[in-house]
């Protein structure tokens, strides 16, 4: 699967542009001027902003509990659909600016795949309802 399908972009650090070209940025607990975001607000791309955002809060979040040096992260989400809007898989793709060895930042990211809540709730069945109007 390819990353042009509803595709985002979650960026902090060294990767934010600080240009116009974003369609917001968002607070962050591990950077101060916030996660730039770039892509769509329709339903799919929002599912995989979720995604984005998640990998990209946890591989700063890990990487201070390793000790490793995070300048900046981006990670780019996507995914497809069938005819019925059922998905047919996402995945997604992370680069870290660090002055750490690349197996260090690979840990990391191996780390982060497996800990990153929205990923490892994804992979499994998940059923959504709608709870009525009281």
């Amino acid at each position: 699967m390819s990353l042009d399908h509803y595709a985002v972009t979650a960026a902090s650090g060294s990767y934010r542009t600080g240009g116009d070209t974003a369609l917001t940025t968002l607070p962050h607990r591990w950077t101060r001027a916030g996660i730039e975001v770039h892509g769509e607000t329709t339903g799919a791309h929002l599912l995989h902003l979720a995604i984005a955002c998640c990998v990209l809060d946890d591989t700063h979040r890990e990487a201070e509990a390793l000790g490793l040096h995070v300048h900046g992260v981006r990670v780019r989400a996507s995914g497809g659909f069938d005819d019925g809007w059922a998905s047919t898989g996402m995945v997604y793709a992370v680069d870290v600016d660090s002055p750490d060895t690349p197996d260090a930042v690979a840990r990391l990211l191996a780390r982060v795949d497996e800990v990153a809540e929205v990923p490892r709730t994804l992979r499994h069945p998940t059923q959504v309802s709608r709870l009525p109007i009281p």
